[in-house]
């Protein structure tokens, strides 16, 4: 049953309910305490979020193809999480500061974060794609929610300078098992770290459902860690952006942590290396596209009168534009010495790591060209 006052206590936790003000028809839903949280956002301003989510997916379609070609090792898609990520991204200060997982592309893209910087990673020429104190923008974490930890030490190191900054840890929801995201919470909540637990459900965790790991909504999970849950319909960015300014704002007066469980879906596989058809069936993501991000807003511009034709248009253009510099940053990513894995291991020079730098160096000198 929904709680008397669901804003007093943050949750909506019945499993088919959650906070929503597109429907995925277009229509503009009201809600007395979200709509003051998007007043700002007028026509052109959504017509900002519906390009972002446009060229993201874009960006996203490239680098799958990119790396069916060989130009990368290995790319986790984004599609169908546009909104949930955009929304939230969107919703921060500079001064914040976002630790992310390997899925958040569309973070980065808010965040700055250029096509090489993005792709360096993946194609195995770099240990991190970019500085992090550039874009207030962690490099993306591959251990399952263990950027949850950092998201919360990076918050209460804020709180004791005296910054109103805060951090968001974006995971999804397989980390929620992981003993990170749990010891994550508890120290946010016994600190009253000014962080926002963003947690894309995208109903899947690799190959298991989201229902294997917990018979009952996620946003639940947190009344017991004594922090506020929302649960909002992730593929309504609108209603993800006032959740997260929502959260942010509770967290800038000092009221601690919030949990946000965007419910959404991952149209695509897992990553490049998974099938998906092997534990999915097409009815099931037939249903999820008819709940397309993109195509809500593009629905509720068109009803409030908007030149969707040319919006489509401009969308169109700069999703090639960008599609061809992250084609092209490809070409301007050197590839590594070999012996440079060493580089940044320690601080300080390490007899045990020189072993292993002369031994790899014996083994390299085996093939033709050696270690260079």
């Amino acid at each position: 049953m929904t709680p008397p006052d669901r804003h007093a206590t943050g949750l909506l936790t019945k499993p088919d309910e959650f906070l929503q003000l597109i429907t995925p028809s277009g229509e503009r839903r009201h809600d007395s305490e979200l709509d003051r949280w998007v007043e700002d956002v007028d026509l052109d301003a959504l017509r900002a979020l519906h390009l972002d989510m446009s060229v993201v997916r874009r960006l996203d379609t490239e680098a799958t193809a990119l790396q069916r070609q060989g130009e990368l090792g290995l790319w986790p898609p984004l599609a169908g999480q546009e909104a949930a990520q955009i929304g939230s991204a969107r919703a921060l200060r500079d001064d914040d500061f976002a630790f992310t997982s390997y899925r958040e592309h569309a973070v980065a893209w808010v965040r700055g974060v250029g096509p090489a910087d993005l792709l360096r990673v993946w194609r195995g020429a770099a240990a991190s794609g970019w500085n992090p104190f550039e874009h207030g923008m962690a490099v993306p974490q591959i251990i399952i929610g263990a950027q949850a930890l950092h998201a919360t030490g990076w918050a209460m190191g804020a709180k004791w300078e005296g910054s109103d900054a805060a951090a968001v840890a974006y995971f999804g929801d397989g980390a929620t098992s992981e003993g990170d995201v749990n010891e994550a919470l508890v120290f946010a909540a016994s600190f009253d770290a000014p962080v926002v637990f963003l947690c894309q459900n995208n109903q899947w965790a690799i190959s298991e459902p989201v229902g294997l790991q917990s018979r009952q909504p996620l946003a639940r999970r947190a009344d017991g860690f004594g922090i506020p849950g929302i649960r909002v319909d992730g593929n309504d960015v609108l209603a993800v952006m006032a959740t997260t300014r929502m959260a942010l704002d509770r967290a800038r007066r000092g009221e601690g942590p919030t949990f946000i469980e965007a419910v959404t879906y991952r149209m695509g596989p897992h990553t490049t290396a998974d099938d998906p058809k092997r534990y999915r069936g097409e009815e099931e993501l037939a249903s999820w596209r008819e709940r397309d991000p993109i195509a809500r807003v593009r629905a509720l511009l068109e009803a409030s009168g908007a030149d969707v034709e040319a919006l489509e248009r401009e969308a169109a253009e700069r999703a090639d534009r960008m599609a061809a510099e992250l084609r092209a940053a490809i070409t301007s990513i050197a590839d590594p010495e070999p012996l440079s894995v060493f580089d940044h291991v320690y601080a300080e020079p390490h007899a045990h790591l020189e072993r292993q730098r002369e031994h790899y160096t014996r083994y390299l000198d085996q093939f033709e060209g050696g270690a260079r």
